[in-house]
């Protein structure tokens, strides 16, 4: 693994905040009388980076979550309280914020449809009434940037109403508006990426030369941290970004330069709307249309900021704020280095099935079409299991590749996510990691990876791969490989799906089956050469 340049490992932010934290323990922990956050959104991009930088500044940390299961797995899982609330339903959400000092907010329904606005201001008047009810001293909450005077996009009207709900709350509030945040994995620097890499030459909308002043996710944790210390007094918003101003298409010429990209070719044309944008955007990059049309409507409007009045109450560091060469060299090097924390992919699709695989197979009185395979394979279950915990990604799926990418495209065409989402990392996988159009509904790290389809289909569907141990030992070969394909059908429209698509699960899932097999029994051999080798020149 490539080792990133000292100025590229950054400490936690707290290392730049001073007195305006609590500070750890002796023990390396958040001591037991430091003051209690509650972070909201910890499945998403920021919420899940900010969690660890609070722990690192000393506070303690209540992470709530609708499906606390799924953040087993984090790195911090163990070191914060969990909380099951949805911030939609008032009894839950204030039982979760009791005792809490400071609650952030980093909840939206970006992407979610039309009814995302009304969605927004009843989730922001349910929380911040908990909040106050709950004794809650102060809500953060990060909003987006925007000017003023101006008829502003849906996503960032509805960003703009939320702030002025929660400042509205009885509660000292902070709002963060930030424009264009600049971090590997991130949805606004994952569609800046994909469009300079991936078009040497393109015809540009004319928003790519509105003015937009980023802001690197390191500066924008930082403030999210500093914030929390804010006198009680305070309740206001603060526009934050980077010492850069640049148009879209500068920022795009000069991400090519520090990926070492040729200059790029942009022409702009006047005849491109925001959703023949966001169309265009979806197909090049792997951000779906629904969650790229109000990216790309924000870009409309130039956003600067017009104030810098946050540094009273959190300085800029001492090397000052990260520029946007620097912002997008280590948001590079993390891609590179496969260490990736978090991806706008983190959360889930929206309108995609939730549901958890039933138990009983007449669940929700309906049947349960499965399709079962199990071979032996000459190899160990470690080595199965690290072929398995791969599927995805770069590596694809071990079978008809085409008809893959053919199902793929056909889910984006009716607003799926398709096949462009990836993984988060190409060799670890955690509960609620996205792959590709299926998100990680359970795993059993050595025994059981089960995914949930998010891809558009007349029912929910499921792909369980389970390891067996089929030899005298338990880490050794023969291995039993089982794979299960689940569906449930809604309607009669599910159920023709089904059979439509049942006489190709042959070729596809026994041949992922057969391929992953191979894969694992190579891998198997080679280890055991090279343990021979090894062995015998130490003889």
């Amino acid at each position: 693994m490539a080792t990133a340049p000292d100025d590229l490992l950054p400490a936690p932010v707290a290392a730049t905040l001073g007195g305006l934290v609590p500070g750890l323990g002796p023990d390396g922990h958040p001591r037991p009388d430091a003051p209690l956050v509650a972070v909201t959104g910890v499945t998403g991009y920021v919420g899940g980076r900010l969690v660890p930088e609070l722990l690192a500044a000393g506070y303690r940390v209540r992470a709530i979550a609708r499906h606390p299961d799924r953040l087993r797995g984090r790195p911090w899982f163990d070191d914060v309280e969990v909380a099951s609330a949805d911030a939609s339903e008032p009894e839950q959400i204030r039982a979760a914020l009791e005792g809490v000092d400071v609650a952030y907010y980093l909840i939206h329904s970006l992407g979610s449809g039309r009814s995302f606005e009304s969605t927004d201001r009843h989730t922001a008047l349910t929380f911040g009434q908990a909040a106050r009810e709950a004794g809650v001293g102060r809500v953060v909450y990060l909003g987006g940037l925007y000017p003023a005077g101006e008829d502003l996009s849906p996503h960032l009207a509805s960003r703009t109403e939320v702030g002025e709900i929660l400042l509205a709350s009885g509660v000292p509030t902070t709002v963060l508006r930030a424009a264009v945040i600049l971090g590997s994995g991130s949805a606004s620097f994952e569609m800046m990426r994909y469009l300079t890499e991936r078009l040497p030459a393109m015809t540009v909308p004319r928003w790519v030369e509105n003015r937009i002043q980023p802001i690197a996710i390191r500066d924008v944790l930082r403030y999210l941290v500093g914030s929390a210390a804010m006198p009680r007094e305070i309740n206001r918003g603060f526009d934050i970004g980077g010492p850069d101003v640049l148009t879209y298409r500068e920022m795009m010429q000069r991400y090519a330069q520090a990926a070492g990209l040729p200059r790029r070719i942009i022409v702009g044309v006047g005849v491109l709307t925001p959703r023949l944008s966001s169309l265009w955007v979806s197909l090049v990059t792997p951000v779906p249309s629904g969650l790229a049309r109000p990216l790309v409507e924000s870009l409309v409007h130039e956003v600067v900021c017009d104030e810098h009045d946050i540094a009273a109450h959190v300085p800029d560091p001492p090397g000052g704020l990260i520029g946007f060469d620097r912002a997008v060299r280590l948001a590079l090097q993390r891609v590179q280095d496969a260490a990736v924390s978090t991806r706008w992919s983190s959360a889930s699709v929206p309108g995609a099935p939730s549901d958890p695989l039933p138990s009983d197979p007449d669940w929700a009185g309906g049947s349960l079409f499965v399709d079962e395979r199990r071979v032996t394979v000459d190899a160990s279950p470690a080595a199965l299991w690290r072929v398995l915990e791969s599927v995805g990604g770069e590596h694809g799926w071990y079978s008809w590749g085409l008809a893959w990418r053919v199902r793929g495209l056909a889910d984006r065409l009716v607003g799926g996510p398709g096949l462009r989402r990836g993984r988060r990392d190409p060799r670890q996988l955690l509960v609620d990691d996205a792959v590709d159009f299926w998100r990680v509904e359970a795993i059993e790290p050595g025994r059981l990876l089960r995914l949930r389809a998010e891809m558009r289909v007349p029912g929910l569907a499921w792909l369980e791969l389970r390891v067996e141990p089929g030899g005298a030992a338990p880490d050794s070969a023969p291995t039993v490989f089982s794979q299960r394909a689940l569906f449930h059908p809604k309607g009669l429209l599910g159920q023709l799906y089904w059979w439509s698509v049942y006489p190709f699960h042959g070729v596809v899932f026994g041949g992922m089956q057969r391929n992953i097999a191979r894969a694992a029994e190579t891998a198997e051999r080679a280890r055991t050469d090279r343990a021979r080798t090894v062995s015998g020149a130490g003889g």
